[in-house]
């Protein structure tokens, strides 16, 4: 049995994709998503086997968002999409596949066969999906938003998830920290925060051998003794 998830922005194309699918007895629609934040928080919770991913939705693209699934929660992806043929060469020196709209049933017959082969796409080389974030998907009270790395503070874990932390705003990502260290100009101070250097208003140095830094918004972030001279030497400091 496969297991698969639909994320595309247009509800009817949605619809027809798993009114296709439910014609094959061995794959199983886990859920369907409208947006890229939607579909990042589904994919870690359902674990699906295949996700079919609209390429462009409003914005983060399908492409983007393959970029900030973590790689432990990687599933096979086949990209959907309006573009021609010719556009999507690049798919194919990756061994990507894709399905155009709409949606022929031979060949999504033929995409499940290659993927009950066990395929899977290297589509970590394509262009634009290791690119650094210039913002991190949230949300938080019924709502999803995006916040410019300028504008992030720092980042932590608690026993909700990941936090994100601007001086006005914040919320909750789906984004791991290990994503968002390699992802993002945001520093490891601490085994639970990233922080934003570009806010970082001062150091303050603990007799333990840690520290406090003082953000500009006046909030205070841990710096533990590990991470200190990673810290020190980021910010060119003796």
């Amino acid at each position: 049995m496969l297991t698969a998830l639909i994320i595309d922005d247009e509800a009817p194309s949605r619809d027809e994709l798993k009114a296709l699918l439910g014609a094959f007895p061995d794959v199983e629609v886990l859920g369907e998503c409208a947006n890229a934040i939607e579909g990042l928080s589904a994919i870690h919770r359902l674990r699906p086997d295949i996700v079919f991913l609209d390429i462009q939705m409003p914005r983060i693209s399908g492409l983007e968002m393959v970029g900030m699934i973590d790689p432990g929660a990687l599933p096979r992806i086949v990209f959907v999409t309006a573009y021609d043929e010719h556009a999507l060469k690049a798919f194919e020196e990756h061994a990507v596949d894709y399905l155009l709209k709409p949606v022929d049933p031979q060949r999504l017959e033929k995409t499940l066969e290659w993927l009950r082969s066990g395929a899977c796409p290297s589509f970590r080389q394509l262009p634009g999906v290791t690119e650094m974030l210039p913002r991190i998907p949230c949300c938080g009270r019924n709502r999803i938003f995006l916040i410019p790395i300028s504008d992030v503070e720092y980042v932590h874990t608690d026993i909700s998830g990941v936090q994100v932390v601007g001086a006005d705003k914040q919320g909750m990502t789906e984004l791991t920290l290990k994503l968002l260290q390699e992802r993002t100009p945001l520093i490891r101070c601490h085994r639970q925060y990233l922080v934003n250097p570009d806010r970082i208003h001062e150091i303050l140095l603990q007799e333990n051998g840690a520290a406090e830094i003082l953000t500009h918004s006046g909030k205070k972030i841990p710096v533990s003794r590990r991470h200190l001279r990673e810290l020190k030497d980021r910010l060119l400091i003796a």
